[in-house]
């Protein structure tokens, strides 16, 4: 039986206080933690966009103070009130309220809620499991409710928006496992041959993009995985094939869309959204068995770019806010 040190480190965000942002590592114990029936010695998480607003305070994501951050988490049971899960087993938490209404993922020990973890599935290790986080799974998500809404390889080729960002990356490289062409747009086209290496048979530059504005255009693609919004996503609207289905998981671009229900009717277009962190559970469970399966991507010790511990996380959200980091990356726990 493993024995619980009285106190742990964890990056707690304790939010504004007296004008000034507080967030840093300090020692927290078990039950200072959100309740939760299983508790989990953490090995990996990583970094996402949402946890760099999160921490930084550039977003307003927490819905109460304090909480460690840390939308993702992935190792080995400790305790377990819940049948499901025994001391020894290798799990992962991806959203489900982590870092919102709960603690997260950015400590030594997590708690979690039995309903969130799900089991490491068999061809994945657990810092493979973060490597994807809810960057992979959003991803996949999205390929999954497009394929329910009778999106299939032979179609066309599926078009990848905000490429050179995580989802972006694993985004391609899961739906070139999935039998898709992946056509890729960045504003980063210095990024040409990495995202080619990933499998994006076509790279486009976000500036050079002409594609007219009438309700109705020349159609380019079979689909869409879509982070930006926008007017990214407004364009998209018009270029779809008959058909189609755009899946919208960001809006890095902006929150508004303009447009018209003309590809809706017309051309049968579906736009569906995606939630990563409110998915329910049979969809968590079909999802990650995909991705340690026929989706597993091919690249991801490429697409892991670097690897940081508690101390570093700062200095991590800064880059990702500013546009300087490249590819995903990982937060060691364990060790």
């Amino acid at each position: 039986m493993t024995t619980l040190p009285e106190t742990f480190h964890a990056f707690r965000i304790r939010g504004e206080i007296e004008g000034a942002w507080r967030a840093g590592v300090e020692p927290v114990s078990l039950d200072e933690l959100s309740p939760g029936e299983v508790v989990i010695r953490a090995a990996w998480s990583s970094v996402n966009y949402k946890d760099a607003l999160a921490g930084s305070g550039k977003g307003r994501i927490l819905r109460q103070f304090p909480l460690i951050g840390g939308i993702d988490v992935a190792g080995t049971v400790v305790s377990s009130e819940s049948p499901d899960f025994a001391p020894g087993d290798a799990v992962l938490v991806t959203g489900c309220g982590q870092s919102e209404t709960r603690d997260g993922g950015y400590a030594h020990f997590v708690r979690a809620e039995a309903g969130s973890v799900i089991p490491l599935p068999e061809g994945l290790s657990l810092r493979e499991a973060m490597i994807l986080g809810t960057a992979g799974f959003t991803a996949a998500l999205a390929l999954l409710r497009m394929e329910r809404l009778g999106q299939r390889p032979e179609h066309g080729p599926i078009v990848v928006t905000g490429a050179s960002g995580g989802v972006g990356m694993l985004g391609i490289d899961i739906l070139t496992r999935a039998g898709y062409e992946a056509h890729a747009i960045t504003g980063k086209i210095e990024h040409l041959d990495f995202l080619t290496a990933l499998g994006a048979r076509q790279v486009i530059s976000r500036e050079k993009l002409h594609w007219g504005q009438r309700p109705l255009e020349p159609t380019h693609w079979a689909g869409a995985l879509d982070g930006v919004g926008g007017e990214m996503l407004e364009g998209l609207t018009r270029v779809i094939q008959p058909r189609g289905c755009i899946a919208s998981y960001g809006m890095a671009g902006g929150t508004e869309l303009h447009t018209t229900v003309m590809p809706f009717i017309l051309r049968a277009v579906s736009l569906v959204g995606v939630s990563a962190s409110t998915a329910p559970r049979d969809d968590r469970e079909a999802v990650w068995s995909r991705l340690a399966g026929a989706w597993r991507p091919a690249h991801l010790e490429k697409i892991a770019t670097r690897e940081v511990t508690l101390d570093q996380l700062q200095d991590v959200f800064s880059d990702l806010l500013a546009g300087r980091a490249f590819g995903r990356t990982l937060v060691r726990l364990a060790g």
